[in-house]
This record gives C-alpha cells, sequence and structure tokens, in this order.
C-alpha cells in the first residue's frame, strides 16, 4: 500500500481571490525547530501517552486526558445512544485529521510557508453489523474500519506543488495516520 494511500490534496477552491488572505497564527518556528533537533538527538525515545476511560451511562463515556476537561464520546441514537458526542469511530477520524493537520502546519512552517487554511474532510467505511461482538460474527468479517479518506484543503503562499509535498510528507510521518496503517502491538487484559 502506498505510504499517502487515501490522502488526496483538495483543490476545489478559488485560487484567485481579491481580498488579502489572512494567515493563520502559525506555531513558534524556534520552537519547532528545538522540538525537531531534541528528537534527532533521541531518536529512539518513546513517550508512553495515557488515557482513562470512564463509563457514566448507556454507551456515554468520559475520558481523561492528562489535567484537560473531560472528552465525552457516545454513540447516536442508531447504535443506542443519546448522541452526546462523537463515537468511538468518528473520535478515531478526528484523531487522524487532527494529526495530519499538526503535521502539515509544522512542515509549512519548517519550510518557511505562511498557511491560509488547512481543512481535511475525513471519511471511513464501517461494517457495523458485529454490534460490538453480539451481532453477525462471521469468521471472513472486518471489524473496524476498512477505508478511510482524507481530503486536504491546504492554502498557502508556495506553489501546489509544494503544498501537495507537504500533504504527502505530513501523511508519511503523522503518528495516527501509521497507527491505522500498519499492524500495532495492542493488548486488553482485565485490571
Amino acid at each position: 500500500m502506498p505510504i499517502n494511500a487515501g490522502i488526496i490534496p483538495n483543490t476545489d477552491f478559488m485560487t484567485t481571490q481579491t481580498t488579502p488572505k489572512t494567515p493563520i497564527t502559525p506555531i513558534d518556528r524556534d520552537g519547532l525547530i528545538a522540538l525537531a533537533e531534541k528528537g534527532k538527538a533521541n531518536p529512539a525515545a518513546v513517550r508512553t501517552l495515557k488515557v482513562k476511560t470512564v463509563l457514566e451511562s448507556k454507551f456515554r463515556h468520559l475520558n481523561y486526558v492528562r489535567d484537560l476537561a473531560v472528552h465525552v464520546i457516545d454513540e447516536p441514537p442508531g447504535l443506542l445512544g443519546d448522541d452526546t458526542a462523537p463515537n468511538p469511530s468518528e473520535a478515531v477520524l478526528a484523531a487522524l485529521g487532527s494529526c495530519l493537520s499538526v503535521g502539515i502546519h509544522a512542515n509549512a512552517i519548517a519550510r518557511g510557508i505562511k498557511v491560509f487554511k488547512v481543512e481535511l474532510e475525513l471519511e471511513g467505511d464501517i461494517n457495523i453489523t458485529g454490534v460490538w461482538g453480539v451481532g453477525d460474527l462471521s469468521e471472513d468479517k472486518v471489524v473496524g474500519f476498512s477505508a478511510v479518506r482524507a481530503r486536504v484543503t491546504l492554502e498557502g503562499d508556495a506553489p501546489r506543488e509544494e503544498l501537495d509535498a507537504v500533504i504527502a510528507h505530513a501523511d508519511r510521518w503523522s503518528p495516527v495516520a501509521n497507527t491505522l496503517r500498519f499492524p500495532v502491538a495492542l493488548s486488553v487484559t482485565p485490571a
């Protein structure tokens, strides 16, 4: 599978505008360079991220990450939830979109590109008939996403070819994209 499978630059926008564009507030370039140098100095470093998930009621879950406000995950009514928040699969798509956007922004800044717009539209195909292991349990059933597509709109003060290269590079180095793309060691055990 190609490294950038499913990531499509979205060029369906007007490239000529009469009003001046305002750049998106950039991240700190010096901080980015320092972070990159730190990574180069210790390329084997691994950081463990932690989340605590607590079932509140029905399918509504409270997710605690660092000292941030609670992140709620629920299911829509068609999946017996109360529709108070994205469902887990939608959260995966949101995480992918955010991770790709972070990489696009960082790589544009590293290349000295002013960014005017980054927008991603994501969709994933998922067969839900297994109903979390109590529905159709056919042995050949694909559980989880069978395909994910991300459509990226990137506007900046660089030629289209360079902007497309930024998108491809961000896709190649996205931790979330690579978690979805390649097998990962996963264990689920009683506490």
